[in-house]
């Protein structure tokens, strides 16, 4: 079967309530896809209308009463806030792979009055339900899904003419109380979270929600090696100054252990600056592998400023003391120093394979976005790419 592209789109409500983590942990512990591309929009009036004409077509198979709802509660809850004109936040996820628009719609599940099992993301996190006289009394979708591949094609091809515009790093779309400062951070969920079809991305976003964070920005990155020589350049400075002393030692003790006599200290310190470099590049180089799927050193050039071979998701956290929250939550650099309930302590397993990485300041989470980019519009190029138009 050939691969298809499947969307799934994020509500306001879920995003507002922080169960995005959990949705997205189902779709891809239990799809098996690939997550392609993600986006954050915050849909203007106009892409609301368009959307919610299409959005319930008549080949998709659902009670009548809930295709009119869906309509409804699109054209009320996507737009822009009655009362405020602030857009609201909606996040877009692409998958693919075969038979994609099936898989994930198992998944998410159909809208049915008073469900109260959990089986599919729709019987946890949506709600529709009924009075004693049968009618709606409250409605959430929770996500919204196409029913074919012919539907797929056709809302995503909206959704991506309206990418530019209407998506990216979001702007003014959080509310916040007289006094209080947002900032923003970035964040990395790392590639050892991808080498297999698994909840630990989603699961890691959900552990971010206990900061009360918004997410204001989402991109499925494939850091190149340029990018990661760039971005993680302070760490090889800091590399370099810990093997100096430390390599130093240690050579002391190994001619000590072998020869049987102590290394001067003059020639002790010479040792730890020839060698202390080329011991802290041979870990920058693995770190940047480990972050791009490529070394340095063994990149053709030509391939140095390309997308790498490995995936991580990058995310903007916005709030008050936003950098803070979000490393409390995530954890010392060593998983092993880490304290229960951290991320790090929970899904990291060393240094470097440590889960995830957060902006430590506001001037590093400035330079870090500018490399990585987590505004930029991945998700336009993904489907012109796929539907060849």
């Amino acid at each position: 079967m050939a691969e298809q592209l499947a969307y799934v789109i994020i509500t306001p409500y879920t995003l507002y309530k922080s169960r995005t983590g959990g949705v997205l942990a189902r779709l891809l512990s239990r799809t098996g896809l690939d997550l392609c591309a993600a986006r954050m929009f915050a849909p203007s009036e106009e892409l609301v209308a368009k959307y919610a004409e299409v959005a319930v077509s008549t080949s998709d198979p659902k009670d009548p009463r809930i295709k009119k709802l869906l309509k409804d509660y699109i054209l009320k809850n996507l737009g822009p806030d009655a009362r405020t004109g602030r857009r609201r936040r909606v996040m877009v996820l692409l998958f693919r792979g075969e038979d994609a628009v099936r898989r994930v719609r198992s998944v998410v599940g159909e809208l049915m009055p008073n469900r109260w099992s959990g089986e599919t993301i729709r019987d946890t996190f949506a709600d529709c339900i009924l009075d004693e006289n049968g009618e709606v009394r409250y409605f959430e979708p929770a996500v919204l899904a196409a029913p074919n591949p012919d539907e797929a094609r056709l809302k995503l091809k909206l959704w991506a003419e309206y990418s530019d515009r209407d998506g990216g790093l979001l702007k003014d779309v959080i509310e916040y109380q007289p006094g209080e400062v947002p900032q923003q951070t970035l964040v990395l969920i790392k590639p050892d979270n991808f080498r297999f079809p698994s909840g630990r991305p989603g699961n890691m976003i959900d552990f971010f929600s206990r900061t009360g964070l918004f997410i204001v920005a989402i991109k499925v990155h494939r850091m190149s090696v340029a990018e990661a020589c760039e971005f993680y350049a302070p760490v090889r400075e800091v590399l370099r100054s810990k093997f100096k002393d430390k390599v130093g030692e240690r050579a002391a003790e190994i001619f000590a252990k072998e020869f049987g006599f102590p290394t001067p200290a003059p020639v002790k310190n010479q040792l730890g600056e020839l060698l202390g470099p080329l011991v802290a590049d041979y870990h920058f180089e693995s770190i940047v592998k480990f972050m791009s799927g490529r070394a340095p050193s063994e990149c053709d050039p030509v391939l140095r400023a390309q997308p790498g071979t490995e995936k991580c998701i990058a995310l903007v956290y916005e709030g008050p003391n936003a950098i803070a929250k979000i490393r409390d939550v995530l954890g010392p650099t060593d998983p092993s120093k880490a304290p229960p309930g951290s991320i790090r302590r929970e899904f990291g397993s060393n240094i470097m394979v440590n889960a995830a990485h957060a902006s430590d300041s506001p001037e590093n989470a400035v330079r870090e976005m500018a490399i990585v980019k987590p505004g930029e519009n991945q998700f336009k190029k993904v489907v012109q790419e796929f539907f060849g138009d």
